[in-house]
């Protein structure tokens, strides 16, 4: 393993390390939100209320020296409270910009699923090409920008379901269950001292282990990872195979192709690889695929999931050798 990718390789145990001591097991979500992020791509995350979503993105902005900002999407949430307006100053008889939250490099989209369709829409530009358009002006993000969106899988009486279009910008689903009894024990004797999760992110104990810039090269150095043509391949049939599924009304598009490369290789440098394996690809096609499946109702009725269906898929599309 060369010396950039052995750096790699350093920096995402440290991370991973300050970021247990807030965020109690998780491991896999960690993993995932790491990919994301060090791919200058965003993630959309369910789960229930109370299983430390908000707190994973504070911990992960804290640990990498990037500012952080929070929407609580609601069904009154206007485009402009979201990217800024310009309003009109009495005083100078002239109007200044009032910027919007999504100014910031990690943005934590709460239940966006609240929120009208013209209301999400306001992301798309952002999430795309890392700027945002406030009256015929164009005004760019951090390089760093990553939204987390958040979704309660459960209740869906007046919510907007995200249109396909935007869905399909989110390098991957992030699926956040409850910790298991041993972990949710720890959690309850923490949360009666001082190393609660919340008092351990603020009292100084959670080290920075990057800044914006270093987090730039971090990214770029990822292309130093190899994937072979025979793999690059695999993905491919892996992601045309969604499309012709007998249980698929609409398989994943191209960009499902491209995220599967990407989170591939950033997967394979948290196992310690400076390579990608099938079976990299294999542990990213659900999370990278999922939320990009539309089933037909007949077998959504008879209980198919998009998981099963990508798992049935992985099951006969040829593994390169």
């Amino acid at each position: 393993m060369n010396a950039d990718i052995n750096t790699l390789k350093q920096i995402v145990i440290r991370t991973k390390e300050q970021v247990s001591k807030v965020i109690i097991g998780q491991d896999h979500v960690i993993d995932m939100a790491l990919i994301a992020i060090f791919t200058g791509n965003h993630a959309l995350v369910e789960g229930v209320p109370g299983v430390a979503k908000t707190l994973l993105v504070r911990t992960m902005a804290q640990i990498l020296g990037c500012a952080f900002s929070r929407i609580q999407f609601t069904p009154d949430l206007m485009p402009a409270d979201i990217i800024g307006t310009n309003v009109f100053n009495l005083k100078d008889n002239s109007f200044s910009l009032v910027k919007g939250p999504v100014f910031t490099t990690f943005l934590l989209a709460d239940e966006i699923n609240r929120a009208p369709a013209k209301t999400q829409s306001a992301l798309l530009q952002a999430m795309q090409e890392k700027n945002v358009t406030i009256d015929r002006e164009t005004f760019d993000l951090s390089e760093n920008f990553t939204v987390f969106a958040t979704q309660n899988p459960i209740e869906y009486e007046g919510t907007y379901p995200l249109p396909e279009a935007q869905k399909d910008r989110f390098l991957l689903k992030i699926s956040m269950a409850p910790p298991n009894l041993d972990q949710e024990l720890d959690l309850a004797k923490r949360t009666l001292g001082s190393d609660s999760p919340e008092k351990t992110l603020t009292s100084g104990t959670v080290k920075q282990i990057l800044n914006p810039q270093t987090l730039v090269q971090f990214r770029n150095n990822l292309e130093k990872i190899l994937i072979k043509d025979d793999l690059i391949r695999y993905c491919v049939d892996i992601v045309r195979s969604t499309r012709t599924h007998e249980a698929a009304l609409t398989g994943a598009g191209p960009r499902g192709t491209q995220a599967l490369i990407v989170a591939s290789r950033a997967f394979a440098v948290i196992n310690d690889r400076d390579f990608v394996t099938p079976d990299d690809i294999k542990q990213m096609a659900v999370p990278t695929l999922e939320h990009r499946l539309i089933l037909r109702p007949e077998y959504e009725i008879e209980g198919l999931s998009e998981k099963e269906v990508i798992r049935q898929i992985l099951t006969k599309v040829a593994v390169p050798r």
